[in-house]
């Protein structure tokens, strides 16, 4: 089943269309009414369209109460199909450029042949956009700009890099003396792997000089908006951040409104509604007179409000959240000081930067109890993969690095063995028995069909020797797509054979996804969360792994490093 949000886009996307192929005007503005009467609607559009009521809504036609119904049963549309197939497919991302609505593109199409940017691009470097009707010299170096800027601009940006922004410019922002609280909401604070822009809530009954120095920060390349409660700037690497600044008494209904997802926000605004409250970023309002709408003084009030403990933002994206908070029912999430060492961590034996002690002398001011080693396999050649002469070496020097007393952390040896094609594993039973353990991960052939790549990955899990398999969908964030593998299958072969699944907590990879990780916990199979560090500045990449792991709905007891060194040698010999 669709939902109503979704439904609004494609509403929106009809008008959109419409535009570009000079539809009549009444029905385009018909289309962009109905979204903004779906997106605004506090009923349960499902109840809606059941008891025939969707028609009674000022606004929506019969025409449009038959397309939505259609796209809530269905999830497509044939006439949104129809004519998104009439339209060149380079010209929704033309429309992309600031500046560039759906009249100006018709005209650039129809006048120009523009059908893609590259396209765009030649004629505005032609000059030929200048001389069209409405534009002028200043839009065509606007448009060129807008050109250069896309690439930047259009990309979500990994969480790591967002948060490296947002900090200092949060900190800044405290130490202003017109502000009384700050934080950041949206996407950040709900610790998606991704994020979109950074959304930045000030309290403060002076906005001015705050606008003033937020678009004034240092790195800012374009301000696109300077208002007296709202201003939004651009930095060098396409991100962008907002800034609102709101009286105290709105504050957290604000950090709440702008934390999101738009999913949970629906939900709780409908949940207010049963309880005679309208819900808002300004605060509550009573319904009707008998309730009385209440403020608040923290965002646990603004949840207790409607009889609900306070939900943690990884938590926040209407996947039952809110349910298993009124059933008692919201996990004890893990913390990073829950975390007493880590497995999956390179040296320069293979292609790690810092050596065997230097790693072992960085986790120990961590104050971890262990540390697991696992260099690259031999077929890791490009990695610098150990064979089984240097494992074998490598074994000696950590056996002899514990036995020296010199760290009171234990150093764990393993491998990060590669998955061979036909799953079988870099090294011999023999040699992978000699280890504490072992992470068997792919690193090549990422283009088998799905079929061969869950095949392959499976017989891995099946190996007795192999304890966990690293970075299961070989995913680069904003690089590399995950390789096709059935993951749920995956899931019921290691709950089987008692196999762990890492979170690997590089910024890059953040895999297993979090949206895995309910299903997983569910059927019993263990996380470990795994900095894979190749270097010693890396094995902070756990806090990150920690941020996934909450939203994954995981706890303490579903995370095998969470546990003291008898306990995880307890589990490796078992």
């Amino acid at each position: 089943m669709m939902e109503k949000s979704d439904i609004a886009g494609v509403l929106d996307e009809i008008a959109t269309f419409m535009e570009l192929t000079g539809e009549n005007p009444f029905k385009i503005r018909a289309y962009s009414a109905g979204a903004r009467i779906l997106e605004n609607m506090t009923e349960d559009l499902g109840e809606l369209i059941d008891s025939g009521k969707l028609a009674d809504i000022p606004g929506l036609g019969e025409a449009l109460v038959d397309k939505i119904t259609t796209l809530r049963r269905d999830g497509v549309l044939p006439f949104h199909q129809k004519l998104k197939a009439s339209i060149p497919a380079g010209l929704l991302e033309v429309m992309q450029i600031p500046g560039l609505g759906p009249k100006k593109v018709r005209a650039l199409w129809t006048q120009l042949a523009v059908e893609d940017l590259a396209k765009l691009k030649e004629v505005c470097e032609a000059g030929a956009v200048a001389e069209l009707k409405g534009f002028g010299e200043k839009t065509q170096e606007k448009i060129l700009e807008g050109i250069k800027n896309r690439i930047a601009y259009s990309k979500r940006h990994r969480w790591y890099e967002a948060s490296a922004v947002a900090e200092p410019i949060l900190a800044g922002l405290r130490a202003l003396p017109q502000v009384q609280l700050a934080e950041s909401a949206g996407s950040l604070r709900r610790s998606r792997e991704t994020v979109g822009d950074l959304d930045f809530l000030v309290a403060s009954s002076e906005p001015k000089p705050i606008m003033d120095w937020f678009v004034a920060y240092p790195g800012v390349k374009e301000v696109t908006a300077h208002g007296e409660t709202k201003s939004s700037v651009r930095f060098e690497n396409g991100l962008q951040a907002d800034l609102r600044v709101v009286p105290a008494e709105q504050f957290y209904f604000a950090l709440h409104h702008f934390t999101g997802s738009k999913e949970h926000n629906v939900a709780m605004r409908h949940r207010a509604l049963s309880r005679g409250l309208s819900m808002s970023e300004w605060g509550f309002k009573s319904v009707d007179e008998k309730t009385l709408a209440p403020g608040a003084q923290n965002e646990e009030e603004v949840f207790r409000a409607l009889g609900l403990p306070w939900i943690p933002p990884e938590l926040r994206e209407g996947n039952g959240e809110i349910d298993a908070a009124e059933g008692g029912k919201l996990p004890k999430l893990i913390q990073l000081t829950d975390l007493r060492g880590a497995f999956h961590n390179h040296t320069t034996e293979s292609d790690g930067d810092h050596t065997l002690d230097q790693m072992a002398a960085a986790a120990e001011q961590r104050g971890w109890e262990y540390l697991g080693i696992s260099d690259h396999s031999k077929s890791s050649f490009q990695a610098g993969g150990l064979d089984e002469a240097r494992l074998a070496q490598q074994l000696e020097a950590i056996a002899a690095l514990n036995a020296s007393k010199k760290y009171r952390l234990r150093v764990l040896s393993g491998s990060e063995v590669d998955i061979l094609k036909d799953g079988t594993l870099d090294f011999a039973d023999d040699v992978l028995a000699q280890l504490d353990f072992v992470v068997a991960s792919v690193h090549n052939l990422f283009t088998l069909d799905r079929e061969a790549q869950t095949a392959r990955i499976i017989k891995a899990i099946e190996n007795e020797h192999v304890d966990m398999v690293g970075h299961l969908t070989g995913r680069l964030l904003n690089k590399r797509e995950p390789y096709d593998v059935d993951i749920a299958k995956v899931i019921d072969a290691a709950a089987a054979n008692d196999t762990i699944i890492e979170l690997n907590a590089n910024p890059w990879r953040l895999d297993l996804d979090w949206r895995w990780w309910r299903r997983a916990a569910e059927k019993g199979v263990l996380c470990s969360i795994n900095p894979d560090a190749h270097d010693v500045d890396q094995l902070d990449f756990m806090a990150l792994g920690v941020r996934i792991a909450r939203k994954g709905w995981l706890t303490p007891e579903q995370v095998l490093n969470t546990r003291s060194l008898p306990e995880v040698l307890r589990w490796l010999g078992r």
